[in-house]
């Protein structure tokens, strides 16, 4: 399992794919809209999927119930990952924190570390010495 923080990064990435296939969807599947003083281009056999290079460019727009079952669809897929993201933002350490409180929390860790790195050299120094010593066995075993 990776950390947190690349979990954001991957939820956050996925948002962003999420929400452009969103915008692309809506884009390529929606009725056209009608303008003031302008021809319906609903009416336009071109647009119906007629002879013409942009009939193979531009798809069929969706129904209406079903465009907006699945503009329904496609937010709620866009709430559910902003949630997840929410929910990894609100496990990072130091959310709600203050700086002074996360200073402090650095300099104990720091500290700790510190302590830990000693006891680290002073057990190298003992498993040097003490196989300085089964070595001195070993060779005086040799020579009986």
């Amino acid at each position: 399992m990776s950390d947190r923080l690349t979990q954001l990064q991957d939820c956050l990435d996925q948002l962003l794919t999420q929400m452009f296939a969103c915008i692309r969807y809506i884009d390529t599947h929606h009725a056209p809209g009608s303008i003031p003083n302008q021809p319906d281009q609903s009416s336009d056999p071109l647009l119906q999927g007629g002879a013409g290079a942009n009939a193979m460019a531009a798809p069929a727009s969706d129904p209406p119930e079903l465009f907006q079952s699945r503009l329904q669809e496609l937010a709620g897929d866009l709430v559910l990952k902003e949630q997840q993201i929410e929910a990894l933002i609100s496990v990072l350490p130091g959310v709600g924190s203050s700086s002074a409180a996360q200073e402090a929390r650095m300099r104990a860790l720091d500290a700790d570390l510190r302590a830990a790195e000693t006891e680290r050299q002073e057990a190298v120094k003992e498993k040097e010495r003490l196989l300085r010593m089964v070595d001195g066995v070993i060779v005086g075993i040799r020579r009986p």
